[in-house]
Protein backbone atom coordinates (compact mmCIF):
# COMPACT_ATOMS: atom_id res chain seq x y z
CA UNK A 1 0.00 0.00 0.00
CA UNK A 2 1.72 3.67 -0.81
CA UNK A 3 2.84 5.20 2.29
CA UNK A 4 0.90 8.37 0.88
CA UNK A 5 -2.12 6.59 1.65
CA UNK A 6 -2.04 5.61 5.51
CA UNK A 7 -3.33 7.96 7.81
CA UNK A 8 -3.57 8.93 11.27
CA UNK A 9 -6.21 9.67 13.57
CA UNK A 10 -5.47 13.31 12.94
CA UNK A 11 -5.75 13.33 9.40
CA UNK A 12 -9.35 11.51 9.03
CA UNK A 13 -12.36 13.45 8.18
CA UNK A 14 -14.18 12.13 10.91
CA UNK A 15 -15.33 14.39 13.73
CA UNK A 16 -14.59 17.12 11.25
CA UNK A 17 -17.10 20.08 9.18
CA UNK A 18 -16.70 18.57 5.76
CA UNK A 19 -18.37 19.18 2.26
CA UNK A 20 -20.49 16.57 0.76
CA UNK A 21 -19.36 15.94 -2.72
CA UNK A 22 -21.81 14.53 -5.00
CA UNK A 23 -19.53 13.83 -8.09
CA UNK A 24 -17.07 11.02 -8.38
CA UNK A 25 -14.20 11.59 -6.10
CA UNK A 26 -12.21 8.50 -4.83
CA UNK A 27 -9.21 10.32 -2.93
CA UNK A 28 -12.27 11.02 -0.20
CA UNK A 29 -11.69 6.99 0.70
CA UNK A 30 -9.42 7.69 3.93
CA UNK A 31 -7.42 4.19 5.01
CA UNK A 32 -6.63 3.30 8.51
CA UNK A 33 -3.57 1.16 9.13
CA UNK A 34 -4.07 -2.39 11.26
CA UNK A 35 -1.39 -2.65 12.40
CA UNK A 36 -1.29 0.11 15.62
CA UNK A 37 -3.97 -1.64 16.79
CA UNK A 38 -2.80 -5.33 16.37
CA UNK A 39 0.39 -4.49 17.68
CA UNK A 40 -1.07 -3.53 20.90
CA UNK A 41 -2.66 -7.18 21.50
CA UNK A 42 0.51 -9.04 20.30
CA UNK A 43 -0.70 -9.49 16.89
CA UNK A 44 1.99 -10.55 14.48
CA UNK A 45 0.61 -8.91 11.05
CA UNK A 46 2.75 -11.71 9.23
CA UNK A 47 1.33 -14.44 11.12
CA UNK A 48 -2.63 -14.05 11.87
CA UNK A 49 -3.81 -16.03 14.38
CA UNK A 50 -7.67 -15.97 12.68
CA UNK A 51 -9.16 -15.50 9.22
CA UNK A 52 -12.35 -13.76 8.27
CA UNK A 53 -13.56 -10.61 6.63
CA UNK A 54 -15.06 -7.12 7.67
CA UNK A 55 -18.64 -6.94 6.03
CA UNK A 56 -19.83 -3.76 5.27
CA UNK A 57 -23.61 -3.19 3.73
CA UNK A 58 -24.70 0.30 2.29
CA UNK A 59 -28.02 0.71 2.34
CA UNK A 60 -27.84 4.14 0.66
CA UNK A 61 -25.60 3.61 -2.98
CA UNK A 62 -27.09 5.90 -5.44
CA UNK A 63 -26.11 7.04 -8.97
CA UNK A 64 -27.31 8.38 -12.43
CA UNK A 65 -27.67 6.23 -15.26
CA UNK A 66 -26.95 6.93 -19.01
CA UNK A 67 -29.65 9.22 -19.19
CA UNK A 68 -29.12 11.12 -15.85
CA UNK A 69 -31.88 8.88 -14.32
CA UNK A 70 -31.41 8.00 -10.49
CA UNK A 71 -30.47 4.42 -9.41
CA UNK A 72 -31.10 3.12 -6.26
CA UNK A 73 -29.07 0.05 -4.83
CA UNK A 74 -27.79 -1.48 -1.90
CA UNK A 75 -24.66 -2.97 -1.60
CA UNK A 76 -22.03 -5.83 0.54
CA UNK A 77 -18.15 -4.94 0.75
CA UNK A 78 -15.90 -7.75 1.70
CA UNK A 79 -12.81 -6.76 2.87
CA UNK A 80 -10.14 -8.83 4.44
CA UNK A 81 -8.92 -9.57 7.99
CA UNK A 82 -5.53 -9.93 6.31
CA UNK A 83 -5.38 -6.37 4.41
CA UNK A 84 -3.49 -3.40 5.67
CA UNK A 85 -5.68 -1.10 6.53
CA UNK A 86 -9.05 -0.28 7.26
CA UNK A 87 -11.62 2.45 5.73
CA UNK A 88 -12.33 5.34 8.03
CA UNK A 89 -16.57 4.80 8.13
CA UNK A 90 -17.15 8.61 7.36
CA UNK A 91 -14.92 8.77 4.24
CA UNK A 92 -16.51 5.53 3.23
CA UNK A 93 -19.66 7.51 3.36
CA UNK A 94 -18.62 10.38 1.96
CA UNK A 95 -17.23 8.76 -1.11
CA UNK A 96 -20.36 6.64 -1.37
CA UNK A 97 -22.10 10.31 -1.72
CA UNK A 98 -19.79 11.33 -4.79
CA UNK A 99 -21.40 8.38 -6.82
CA UNK A 100 -24.86 10.26 -6.72
CA UNK A 101 -24.75 12.83 -9.56
CA UNK A 102 -22.13 10.47 -11.33
CA UNK A 103 -23.43 8.52 -14.60
CA UNK A 104 -22.59 4.77 -15.20
CA UNK A 105 -23.70 2.58 -17.74
CA UNK A 106 -24.81 0.00 -15.68
CA UNK A 107 -24.66 -1.51 -12.21
CA UNK A 108 -21.66 -3.88 -12.94
CA UNK A 109 -19.62 -0.58 -13.97
CA UNK A 110 -20.30 0.79 -10.47
CA UNK A 111 -19.61 -2.65 -8.83
CA UNK A 112 -16.14 -3.30 -10.99
CA UNK A 113 -15.30 0.80 -10.05
CA UNK A 114 -16.01 0.45 -6.24
CA UNK A 115 -13.65 -2.78 -5.93
CA UNK A 116 -10.78 -1.41 -7.57
CA UNK A 117 -11.21 1.83 -5.48
CA UNK A 118 -12.07 0.28 -2.22
CA UNK A 119 -9.30 -2.33 -3.09
CA UNK A 120 -6.37 0.00 -3.47
CA UNK A 121 -7.34 1.76 -0.53
CA UNK A 122 -7.21 -1.49 1.72
CA UNK A 123 -4.26 -2.63 -0.07
CA UNK A 124 -5.73 -6.27 -0.69
CA UNK A 125 -8.63 -7.33 -3.39
CA UNK A 126 -12.24 -6.36 -1.86
CA UNK A 127 -15.37 -8.00 -2.87
CA UNK A 128 -18.60 -5.75 -3.75
CA UNK A 129 -22.30 -7.14 -4.35
CA UNK A 130 -24.69 -4.23 -5.63
CA UNK A 131 -28.37 -5.49 -5.97
CA UNK A 132 -31.16 -3.77 -6.63
CA UNK A 133 -33.85 -3.00 -3.93
CA UNK A 134 -35.93 -5.78 -5.07
CA UNK A 135 -32.82 -8.25 -4.19
CA UNK A 136 -32.52 -7.02 -1.23
CA UNK A 137 -36.29 -7.31 0.56
CA UNK A 138 -35.64 -10.73 -0.29
CA UNK A 139 -33.21 -11.74 1.76
CA UNK A 140 -35.91 -10.53 4.79
CA UNK A 141 -34.62 -10.03 8.24
CA UNK A 142 -32.28 -12.58 10.47
CA UNK A 143 -31.47 -13.39 14.02
CA UNK A 144 -28.15 -14.77 15.54
CA UNK A 145 -28.24 -18.39 15.89
CA UNK A 146 -27.58 -20.16 19.27
CA UNK A 147 -28.27 -19.35 22.87
CA UNK A 148 -28.19 -15.52 23.91
CA UNK A 149 -26.76 -15.26 27.24
CA UNK A 150 -28.63 -12.02 27.71
CA UNK A 151 -30.61 -13.23 30.45
CA UNK A 152 -27.89 -13.90 32.98
CA UNK A 153 -28.28 -12.22 36.31
CA UNK A 154 -24.97 -10.31 36.46
CA UNK A 155 -24.16 -7.26 38.22
CA UNK A 156 -21.46 -4.89 36.28
CA UNK A 157 -19.31 -2.33 37.31
CA UNK A 158 -16.38 -2.24 35.18
CA UNK A 159 -17.49 -0.72 31.58
CA UNK A 160 -13.48 -0.66 30.11
CA UNK A 161 -12.38 -3.60 28.54
CA UNK A 162 -11.39 -6.50 30.61
CA UNK A 163 -9.82 -10.00 29.88
CA UNK A 164 -10.23 -10.93 33.83
CA UNK A 165 -13.37 -11.10 33.59
CA UNK A 166 -13.48 -14.10 31.46
CA UNK A 167 -13.85 -17.73 32.98
CA UNK A 168 -13.88 -21.39 32.10
CA UNK A 169 -14.46 -24.39 33.09
CA UNK A 170 -11.32 -26.82 31.58
CA UNK A 171 -12.86 -29.87 33.17
CA UNK A 172 -15.52 -29.89 30.80
CA UNK A 173 -15.09 -29.18 26.74
CA UNK A 174 -17.91 -28.50 24.76
CA UNK A 175 -19.42 -27.01 21.43
CA UNK A 176 -21.32 -24.09 22.06
CA UNK A 177 -22.72 -21.24 19.90
CA UNK A 178 -23.71 -18.15 22.10
CA UNK A 179 -25.22 -14.55 21.10
CA UNK A 180 -25.49 -11.00 22.81
CA UNK A 181 -27.90 -7.45 21.99
CA UNK A 182 -25.65 -6.17 24.54
CA UNK A 183 -22.17 -4.76 23.07
CA UNK A 184 -21.76 -1.36 22.92
CA UNK A 185 -18.53 0.47 21.98
CA UNK A 186 -18.08 3.94 21.45
CA UNK A 187 -16.45 5.69 17.82
CA UNK A 188 -12.62 6.58 18.90
CA UNK A 189 -12.65 9.93 17.41
CA UNK A 190 -16.46 11.05 18.16
CA UNK A 191 -17.57 9.58 21.36
CA UNK A 192 -20.48 8.46 19.29
CA UNK A 193 -21.97 5.11 20.41
CA UNK A 194 -22.04 1.87 18.35
CA UNK A 195 -24.67 -0.50 18.72
CA UNK A 196 -24.00 -4.23 18.41
CA UNK A 197 -25.23 -7.74 18.64
CA UNK A 198 -22.05 -10.61 18.98
CA UNK A 199 -22.00 -14.27 17.96
CA UNK A 200 -19.56 -16.53 19.64
CA UNK A 201 -19.04 -19.80 18.40
CA UNK A 202 -16.16 -22.47 19.95
CA UNK A 203 -15.02 -26.00 20.97
CA UNK A 204 -13.01 -25.63 24.42
CA UNK A 205 -13.83 -25.47 28.23
CA UNK A 206 -16.84 -24.40 28.57
CA UNK A 207 -17.22 -20.59 28.92
CA UNK A 208 -19.01 -19.23 32.17
CA UNK A 209 -21.53 -17.38 30.34
CA UNK A 210 -22.55 -14.92 33.02
CA UNK A 211 -18.74 -14.35 32.86
CA UNK A 212 -18.84 -13.92 28.72
CA UNK A 213 -21.65 -11.56 29.23
CA UNK A 214 -19.73 -9.19 32.22
CA UNK A 215 -16.72 -8.86 29.52
CA UNK A 216 -18.84 -7.92 26.21
CA UNK A 217 -20.76 -5.46 28.54
CA UNK A 218 -16.95 -4.37 30.18
CA UNK A 219 -16.94 -2.29 26.47
CA UNK A 220 -19.67 -0.12 26.87
CA UNK A 221 -17.31 2.93 27.62
CA UNK A 222 -14.49 1.12 25.40
CA UNK A 223 -13.41 3.89 22.45
CA UNK A 224 -12.10 1.49 19.27
CA UNK A 225 -13.11 1.22 15.71
CA UNK A 226 -15.68 -2.21 14.79
CA UNK A 227 -12.95 -4.04 13.59
CA UNK A 228 -10.32 -3.80 16.53
CA UNK A 229 -13.38 -4.13 19.08
CA UNK A 230 -14.14 -8.10 17.70
CA UNK A 231 -10.25 -8.77 17.48
CA UNK A 232 -9.58 -7.76 20.82
CA UNK A 233 -12.69 -9.94 21.77
CA UNK A 234 -10.83 -13.18 19.63
CA UNK A 235 -7.78 -12.69 20.99
CA UNK A 236 -8.74 -12.09 25.04
CA UNK A 237 -11.09 -15.23 24.62
CA UNK A 238 -8.16 -17.24 22.81
CA UNK A 239 -5.68 -16.31 25.74
CA UNK A 240 -7.90 -16.85 28.81
CA UNK A 241 -10.73 -19.55 27.61
CA UNK A 242 -7.93 -21.50 25.26
CA UNK A 243 -10.57 -22.66 22.90
CA UNK A 244 -9.82 -25.49 20.08
CA UNK A 245 -11.76 -23.54 17.85
CA UNK A 246 -13.36 -19.64 17.97
CA UNK A 247 -15.61 -17.36 15.71
CA UNK A 248 -16.39 -14.52 16.78
CA UNK A 249 -18.55 -12.32 14.80
CA UNK A 250 -20.67 -8.65 15.69
CA UNK A 251 -22.85 -6.76 13.80
CA UNK A 252 -23.08 -3.69 14.57
CA UNK A 253 -26.47 -0.91 13.56
CA UNK A 254 -25.94 0.82 10.57
CA UNK A 255 -24.97 4.67 10.92
CA UNK A 256 -25.20 6.93 7.67
CA UNK A 257 -26.44 4.26 5.19
CA UNK A 258 -23.83 1.69 6.00
CA UNK A 259 -22.92 -0.96 8.48
CA UNK A 260 -20.12 -3.00 9.65
CA UNK A 261 -19.84 -6.74 10.49
CA UNK A 262 -16.32 -8.13 11.50
CA UNK A 263 -15.86 -11.65 11.43
CA UNK A 264 -13.39 -13.99 12.71
CA UNK A 265 -12.46 -17.23 13.22
CA UNK A 266 -9.80 -19.66 12.99
CA UNK A 267 -11.55 -23.01 12.13
CA UNK A 268 -13.20 -22.12 8.41
CA UNK A 269 -16.44 -21.05 9.66
CA UNK A 270 -18.15 -18.27 6.87
CA UNK A 271 -19.88 -15.67 8.12
CA UNK A 272 -23.59 -15.77 8.20
CA UNK A 273 -25.41 -13.69 5.62
CA UNK A 274 -28.03 -12.23 7.63
CA UNK A 275 -29.00 -9.12 8.61
CA UNK A 276 -30.76 -8.05 12.43
CA UNK A 277 -33.74 -6.57 13.03
CA UNK A 278 -32.02 -3.46 13.99
CA UNK A 279 -30.16 -3.06 11.14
Amino acid sequence: MNKEAVNTMHDIPLGKQTEYVSVYTPSLLCPIPREESRRSLSIDEQALPFSGVDIWTGYELSWLDAKGKPVVAMAEFIFPCFSPAIVESKSFKLYLNSFNQTRFNSMQEVATTLESDLSVAAGAKVLVDVQSLNQGVSRGLGHLVGESIDGQDIEVDVYHPDASLLACDEGRIISENLHSDLLKSNCPVTGQPDWASVYIAYRGPAIDKAALLRYIVSFREHQDFHEHCVERMFTDIKAQCKPEQLTVYARYTRRGGLDINPFRTDCGDSALDIRLARQ
